[in-house]
């Protein structure tokens, strides 16, 4: 009886070790959704410029249109709309605190020769976002403006306001001055259109 038991006694061992790692494994993480559905909803939430960039870049290339890249100067200038808007409770291209949309660009620094900015509120996630600008024709037009190629996105929350969570999104192309051989032939002002949302020219 003894020699069964100390031959029986490694073997209980190393079950009971099995045992014992098989209770300190961690259960598998559950698959993460993408981050077009995070919620913005929510105090701290912030809006990814990259997963917006890669969303709009894949929605233009449908259309035969160039990518866009984040912009850290147009990420600020929607960030700073949203936020502006948020505080006064508002949707819109000039309200109290951010000024008009023309103003505010040249105020950035961005030397843009094209720009257009979409502005929303009430959208929960970036994919929530982007359906509402693609199905309304004026914020679709900016979305597949031709020869954009910077975007800039940005989100408030206000919680206690109607819309909860507020948005502004700019795309824009940098000013790019006349190749020499044009330089000479007559041009309108400087080169420079900025475009406000429903395709109206603001400056040229």
């Amino acid at each position: 009886m003894k020699t069964s038991l100390r031959r029986a006694a490694p073997l209980i061992a190393a079950a009971s070790l099995i045992v014992l790692l098989a209770a300190c494994a961690k259960e598998p993480e559950a698959p993460r959704s993408p981050v077009f559905y995070d919620r913005l909803d929510a105090a701290g939430a912030t809006v990814s410029p990259e997963a917006a960039a890669s969303m709009i870049s894949g929605y233009r290339a449908t259309r035969g249109l160039s990518a866009v890249v984040a912009d850290p100067v147009l990420n600020k200038l929607a960030a700073d709309q949203a936020r502006a808007m948020a505080a006064v409770d508002q949707v819109g291209h000039n309200v109290k605190g951010g000024g008009s949309f023309e103003k505010r660009l040249a105020a950035s620094g961005f030397d843009a020769g094209v720009a257009v900015e979409n502005v929303g509120a009430g959208y929960r996630t970036l994919a929530e976002a982007f359906s509402g600008w693609r199905d309304s024709p004026s914020h679709n037009a900016n979305m597949l403006k031709a020869g954009v190629t910077r975007l800039g996105i940005g989100t408030a929350y206000a919680p206690k306001s109607k819309y909860k969570v507020y948005w502004s999104l700019i795309l824009a192309k940098p000013y790019e001055p006349p190749p020499a051989a044009a330089a000479a032939a007559p041009l309108p002002a400087d080169g420079r259109t900025v475009v406000s949302i429903g395709g109206a020219v603001v400056s040229q």
